[in-house]
């Protein structure tokens, strides 16, 4: 994708957090904006009283003076328009796969949905060609008892033909690998955007910040 672009001309990448309900998206987020050090600004957030998310959760982050705007989509499965409108413009995307064992079947329905929105983008027809659009898992929960093998989930990704999907283990409520996530995406959107610009493919112009807008009631 193209990213966005500030009146002072700095430009500004936008980063999505995709995955089942509870699968620790939000924690992650809130990670990176409390413990890592790399929020801009507050943490802003639209979710019910449990704390599921109900439209998304964003915050704008810098790594190397470059700066993101970084989003969560809502989980739960009624919520497909919500997490349609976050995805349009995504420059990359990190996939927090639930490895509690119980919910196999919501990773594989968020991840048949990601492909059905944005499969053209993060799938590439060339295994030596990178999709357009960077996307890095997050094997979330891994301080669980019963977890779902790694072997499983790479599977999973070379049946839907992406088997060269960076997966990093993590544990978002302590933090384990959150940031290692969340810079190896960051960057590879940036080196992804000038190895367009480098190889002379027609990127259009950077349009101004924006952000989704919520549905009306």
């Amino acid at each position: 994708m193209c990213p966005s672009r500030r009146a002072d001309g700095t430009l500004v990448f936008k980063l999505v957090f995709w995955g089942p309900s509870m699968g620790g998206k939000t924690t992650a987020l809130a990670w990176v904006y409390e413990k890592e050090g790399l929020a801009s600004g507050q943490l802003q957030s639209i979710s019910d009283p449990t704390g599921r998310t109900l439209f998304f959760d964003r915050l704008v982050a810098k790594v190397s003076n470059v700066v993101f705007q970084v989003y969560t989509v809502a989980g739960q499965r009624r919520h497909k328009f919500q997490r349609q409108t976050v995805l349009k413009g995504t420059d990359a995307l990190v996939f927090f796969w639930d490895s509690d064992q119980a919910q196999w079947n919501e990773n594989i329905y968020s991840l048949k949905e990601l492909l059905q929105m944005y499969g053209n983008k993060v799938l590439s027809s060339d295994i030596k060609i990178p999709p357009e659009v960077p996307l890095i898992v997050c094997a979330n929960k891994r301080d669980l008892p019963n977890i779902t093998g790694i072997d499983k989930i790479k599977d999973v990704l070379k049946a839907a033909k992406m088997p060269n999907t960076v997966i990093f283990e993590t544990v978002a409520i302590t933090g384990t690998n959150v940031k290692r996530a969340f810079v190896y995406a960051a960057r590879e959107c940036v080196l992804r955007h000038y190895q367009k610009l480098k190889s002379g493919e027609q990127v259009p112009p950077a349009s101004p910040e924006t952000e989704p807008t919520a549905p009306g009631p």
